[in-house]
C-alpha cells in the first residue's frame, strides 16, 4: 500500500526547496502532489523514491561516461 508522505519530508529527501519541488511540478519535472484535504497536499512515496533513484542513476550513467 501506498503512503503519502508531507511536504517536509519530501523536501529531506530530495534536498529540494519548497520553490524548486513546485516549479518543477509545473514544469513536469517532479512526481504530482496529492490534494488530501481542503488545504493540504501529499507525495506518494513510492513516486518520491522512483524520483530520486532516477537521479541516482542519471549521476552514475554520467561518472560511467567520464571515464
Amino acid at each position: 500500500m501506498s503512503q503519502i508522505i508531507r511536504r517536509p519530508e519530501v523536501e529531506r529527501r530530495t534536498g529540494k526547496s519548497k520553490a524548486a519541488i513546485y516549479a518543477q511540478m509545473k514544469a513536469g519535472a517532479f512526481p504530482r502532489a496529492v490534494k488530501i484535504g481542503s488545504r493540504a497536499v501529499g507525495w506518494i512515496e513510492e513516486e518520491i523514491d522512483r524520483y530520486v533513484e532516477a537521479k541516482i542513476a542519471v549521476r552514475d550513467r554520467n561518472v560511467e561516461e567520464a571515464r
